[in-house]
């Protein structure tokens, strides 16, 4: 992650009050601007970098997999107010061109994940969005500036869990669609081409496993909070209870919005469905470990900084 987005402050975070720093020197909050253009511009700063920006969203952790991992996957959302015409929406990994928002011929609203633009909380920038695409025509909906005090996404929809469909390439883009011009077909044909082959395991909840050809990785966004979850994992790996199936490994984590997304290397040819049994053997160790309270032996110790060295930011 760049260094600007490390240094923005994260919501919550008390903002240093007018006496406390001249108008040109730096904000206290690390964001490398001057006070007057930060926290001490009439907004407080609007561009306000949100640490878990997808928490309380309905499938918190499949919305952060649609986000950075997966390439081709919808859900539907369910609208708490859907008013009189009750709107289908559809949230998606990817849409053409990296739309923010499709509208379509029927009505229906899809919304993308995976954007150009990002204004430091993408659950605001998508409830900013979809609440332009609920008044919009039928074709592309996006933000072209912040989208300012507003709903975030999880404050438009409801339900306890998303049901995420992966799809085997982008062909969900033109279904609905009877004319289908060169143009299009062109441009899903790229966009097939860049989608590797994966799939969501079914007995345990935010795992995904992906093929990229010379390797297959399995990629579990999981909730913990990372303190705990490293300790347990390192605890696991020191036993040899982190080894999935024969010749996986745990090689290390993502950090993306909020969240640990530990990553498994797997041997070609391994497959989705042959991880299910030991996904679920392994989530039920990692809660028999995650409530061991005594300390970490050395050994135990040296594994946990050795996992923490292979985490890689993405958000």
């Amino acid at each position: 992650m760049g260094k600007s987005s490390r240094t923005r402050i994260r919501r919550g975070s008390a903002a240093p009050s007018a006496g406390d720093v001249g108008p040109r020197q730096p904000c206290p909050c690390g964001s490398g601007r001057r006070y007057k253009a930060c926290h001490g511009a009439e907004d407080g700063g609007a561009d306000v970098y949100v640490g878990r920006p997808f928490d309380a969203m309905p499938g918190e952790r499949d919305v952060v997999a649609m986000r950075e991992l997966v390439p081709a996957a919808t859900t539907p959302l369910t609208l708490k107010d859907p008013g009189p015409s009750d709107r289908e929406v559809v949230l998606c990994t990817l849409l053409p061109t990296a739309a923010p928002a499709m509208v379509r011929d029927t009505g229906a609203i899809w919304l993308g994940l995976q954007v150009q633009h990002n204004f430091g909380d993408p659950a605001r920038d998508l409830g900013a969005v979809l609440t332009k695409a609920l008044d919009a025509e039928p074709g592309i909906v996006g933000l072209t500036d912040p989208p300012g005090p507003g709903p975030r996404l999880q404050d438009l929809v409801t339900g306890d869990s998303l049901e995420v469909t992966v799809h085997d390439g982008f062909g969900f883009w033109i279904a609905d669609v009877e004319d289908q011009t060169p143009a299009l077909a062109a441009a899903l044909e790229q966009a097939n081409a860049s989608a590797s082959p994966s799939a969501r395991l079914l007995g345990v909840d935010a795992a995904y496993w992906t093929d990229v050809s010379t390797k297959e990785h399995l990629r579990w966004v999981l909730p913990e909070p990372e303190g705990d979850l490293l300790d347990a994992l390192a605890r696991l790996h020191i036993t040899g209870r982190d080894v999935l199936v024969p010749n996986s490994r745990l090689v290390g984590m993502f950090r993306a919005h909020g969240l640990l997304v530990p990553v498994w290397d797997l041997a070609v040819g391994t497959g989705a469905e042959a991880l299910e049994e030991a996904a679920v053997a392994f989530r039920l160790a990692l809660d028999e470990t995650l409530a061991t309270t005594t300390a970490l032996s050395t050994e135990e110790r040296s594994a946990r900084n050795g996992l923490a060295n292979r985490q890689v930011t993405i958000r």
